[in-house]
């Protein structure tokens, strides 16, 4: 079952992150994090000008309230519906980049880089809190955005 968080330009213009907490902590209270899995979705409503050419992971604002939720969850990325294209868009919203039309988003390396291995530290910590098989998930994250994780690192970070 898909869960939708509606974000409109007041809750952005105002860093009002409250209905997509009310959602997570819900899941939180009702222990249905896991059975949740890749089960998030973001439907952005922000006006733009028809001029503006900008995609929204380009728009501070935006940019800015999706940095503040990620500061609150670190660990979302988890609920992230992953197949709709909800994780690349996330990590849009953190990670410098370029948006070509004809070759689509094109992370910084080092950010990105930077970026992925934090969260597998974040994530491999909460999942073991949780008492969520990580290696296998995190792998493919990872390889969603080019990098291979063998066996011996997950051993080190354990």
């Amino acid at each position: 079952m898909t869960i939708a968080i509606a974000l409109h330009s007041d809750e952005v213009n105002n860093l009002n992150i409250s209905l997509a907490q009310t959602v997570i902590e819900k899941l939180r209270q009702e222990q249905a994090i896991l059975s949740h899995e890749q089960q998030l979705r973001f439907e952005i409503d922000f006006p733009r000008e028809s001029s503006d050419p900008r995609e929204l992971s380009e728009i501070p604002e935006i940019r800015l309230w999706f940095i503040r939720l990620d500061a609150c969850y670190p660990w979302l990325i988890f609920l992230l519906d992953w197949k709709a294209g909800e994780l690349g868009r996330y990590v849009a919203m953190l990670v410098p980049h370029q948006f070509s039309p004809t070759e689509g988003i094109q992370y910084n390396p080092e950010a990105l880089e930077i970026f992925v291995m934090h969260k597998i530290f974040i994530l491999s910590r909460w999942m073991r809190e949780q008492e969520i098989s990580s290696q296998s998930r995190l792998k493919s994250m990872a390889q969603m955005f080019g990098y291979e994780l063998d066996d011996g690192f997950f051993e080190l970070i354990e």
